[in-house]
């Protein structure tokens, strides 16, 4: 993983060049980019199997419990705050079908949550940065999964800090426990681990 520093207080024209950047780049190279307020991230390993399949189970869980209107989203596009710097690419977004009928980017107060799988590469992104930039985004529910130890934690209740917001409330969990997603819980069973 790379990260290229900016400060994303400069200028909605530096943002945009990132931007740009960043799509130009998800096209000739591998992996995934995104933008933080450090600058632009980019974890150069594809996502592997067991990283795939817990997307996957997650995600199947989530919308058997969840009304026929919301979806577990896998896919494109980013959610993206422009005047705040950041935008994110969350492996499950949890939204309204209706929310996601827009030209680009979601806005990311319109996710109910967003859920990470950890990466074994750079775990640091998803239990440090996202960890910060979701709640600056506004995102009310970040579930975090980690196939490295098969342990989780979901975060809520964003409430303000002289480091701006933060998640007030952690609950952590072990693989094989029942978790809260929001108002739906699922089982979390039968996760693939990393080898």
């Amino acid at each position: 993983m790379t990260v290229t520093p900016h400060s994303a207080r400069q200028g909605s024209s530096q943002y945009q060049a990132m931007r740009d950047a960043v799509v130009q780049l998800g096209d000739a190279l591998p992996g995934k980019f995104e933008i933080t307020q450090e600058g632009i991230v980019h974890d150069m390993m594809s996502p592997v199997g067991p990283h795939e399949l817990t997307a996957l189970r997650l995600r199947k869980r989530l919308e058997k419990v969840m009304p026929e209107e919301l979806v577990a989203h896998t896919g494109t596009p980013d959610v993206e705050d422009e005047p705040g710097g950041i935008m994110r690419h969350p492996d499950i977004m949890v939204i309204a079908e209706a929310d996601m009928e827009v030209p680009e980017a979601f806005d990311p107060r319109t996710l109910i949550a967003a859920i990470e799988i950890v990466s074994r590469s750079n775990p640091d992104n998803d239990w440090v940065s996202k960890m910060r930039d979701y709640p600056l985004l506004g995102i009310p529910v970040y579930a975090i999964f980690d196939p490295r130890t098969g342990t989780g934690a979901v975060l809520t209740d964003i409430h303000a800090t002289p480091q701006g917001p933060r998640y007030a409330t952690r609950k952590d969990f072990v693989y094989g426990e029942d978790v809260t997603i929001a108002e739906w819980t699922i089982p979390t069973e039968s996760l693939p681990r990393y080898q």
